[in-house]
């Protein structure tokens, strides 16, 4: 389970609930690129929500960072930006 709880309008925090055990994490996500990823098709919470789903895909919880910017994920992983535009 993936819970998105807006803190102010840039910045979440993500708690992540898997077979008993959570994660907590701090996200920020500016206009400009949520604007960029999706055009405004989705709200700032589902597209965290999608790319927490994207990383669960590709690594554990536990190895998620506590706090960081959307942006950041692109720099791990570089098909992250291109999955938006399927």
């Amino acid at each position: 389970m993936i819970d998105v709880k807006k803190l102010s309008d840039n910045e979440y925090q993500v708690t992540v609930d898997e077979n008993g055990s959570t994660t907590t994490h701090t996200v920020t996500v500016d206009n400009a690129y949520h604007q960029h990823l999706t055009k405004n098709s989705i709200t700032k919470e589902k597209l965290i929500e999608k790319s927490f789903e994207f990383l669960l895909a590709r690594e554990p919880k536990e190895s998620i960072l506590r706090t960081f910017d959307l942006k950041e994920i692109n720099r791990y992983y570089p098909d992250y930006e291109g999955q938006w535009r399927k």
